[in-house]
């Protein structure tokens, strides 16, 4: 179930690093515990924490006037969170996606290697959201070729593994691809941030109403299957939610 919103009494600034109060004021994730009601943390449990680990960065490392733009996406991180190790993974791609190409080349092997781990592990689904992210990574891949030869000689070279990544893999992919996006030479790394962590809350929007679908047209599929004593008696189902 999503969180319900609290209106603040005191509307918190949002500012780099750690703050103990809303006085004083508020990164991103600060602030969306205060609006969910929580207790005052940049680790709330309204936001799935790879979701909430990016948002954090976004926020130290954008400027003060890419910083205020993030405000009006507090209030729709609160209640997003699965526990589903997927969503992990689609989230770095994302992330992964959105860096390489305009990573300095150091960076980029890393983040080459990380994007081809999670668009294997995708590759089987066949859901919208999982194909948009294979498009997208594999546009990535091809705008860095000299990275994406490199990390499939790597890959091959360590053998195929397990197709499944952790999720703190999943977030020292996302927290490379952040720096990495804040550190390129670009002309509008704070755009690029902000574009970042709004595709990522949509990204996770999407995946929880995807399984909220799944899991309603599961109830109805059980319900159909199962026999009924009279035409007219319809067996209850249980509300759905996302949590």
């Amino acid at each position: 179930m999503r969180h319900a919103i609290a209106s603040p009494d005191v509307v918190p600034i949002l500012s780099p690093g750690r703050h103990r109060s809303p006085r004083r004021g508020a990164c991103f994730m600060e602030f969306a515990s205060y609006l969910a009601g929580e207790r005052w943390s940049d680790h709330p449990a309204c936001t799935h924490p790879t979701l909430a680990h990016l948002a954090r960065m976004v926020n130290d490392l954008t400027s003060d006037d890419g910083r205020a733009r993030l405000t009006s996406l507090i209030p729709s991180v609160v209640g997003l969170t699965s526990d589903d190790p997927v969503l992990d993974v689609m989230l770095a791609a994302r992330a992964a996606a959105s860096a390489l190409p305009v990573a300095a080349e150091e960076r980029q092997r890393s983040q080459a290697v990380g994007l081809r781990v999670a668009l294997a592990i995708l590759a089987d689904r066949d859901d919208d959201l999982s194909a948009e992210l294979r498009e997208f990574g594999e546009a990535a891949l091809r705008s860095a070729p000299a990275a994406d030869d490199w990390a499939a000689r790597f890959i091959a070279e360590i053998g195929p593994g397990p197709r499944r990544m952790t999720a703190r893999q999943c977030r020292d992919i996302v927290a490379g691809a952040v720096d990495g996006i804040a550190r390129a030479c670009v002309r509008d790394p704070d755009d690029r941030l902000v574009a970042l962590l709004t595709a990522t809350v949509s990204d996770t929007s999407r995946f929880l109403g995807a399984r909220s679908g799944e899991s309603m047209r599961d109830r109805v599929d059980e319900s159909v299957s199962l026999p009924r004593r009279s035409p007219h008696v319809v067996p209850a189902r249980a509300g759905t939610g996302a949590r």
